[in-house]
């Protein structure tokens, strides 16, 4: 294999992180709509990464919470900051998940064209799950 398409390999990121989210100042927009009982919601989202990803991730994100236990959705867009296996760059992270009854889809892809410096061209799926409160991450990308 030449060094070009060693590039190009899938290659799996994993660790931990730390997340905390700052509710924002309700707008008109974040009223619940009469007779829906959705509450729509904005967050300032800080993340601190460890293990492969090292560094940090800011981002906002916008939610809806339906009156249906376990129900709700969010949209988010979060740039990261610091080395991935070592390379030294910056990227965005784009978020879409949905709770319907409590059961979660996911998806967290990186934004094409989005990473600098080491990172540029960088294209990867993200994956999380929490176990007993801590939050796991596994990333699988190209670059």
């Amino acid at each position: 294999m030449d060094e070009q398409s060693d590039l190009k390999a899938l290659r799996r990121a994993s660790g931990t992180f730390e997340v905390k989210m700052e509710p924002q100042a309700a707008g008109p927009e974040t009223a619940a709509v009469e007779g829906s009982g959705t509450q729509l919601g904005r967050m300032l989202l800080h993340k601190r990464f460890s293990g492969d990803l090292e560094g940090a991730g800011e981002g906002q994100m916008l939610t809806a919470v339906s009156d249906t236990p376990g129900s709700a959705g969010y949209v988010a867009i979060e740039r990261f900051v610091g080395t991935l296996h070592g390379r030294v760059g910056s990227f965005v992270f784009q978020h879409s998940g949905t709770m319907d009854h409590g059961a979660q889809q996911l998806s967290i892809t990186v934004v094409p064209g989005s990473g600098s410096g080491e990172l540029a061209g960088l294209a990867g799926r993200f994956a999380l799950r929490v176990d007993k409160g801590q939050h796991l991450y596994e990333f699988d990308y190209t670059l």
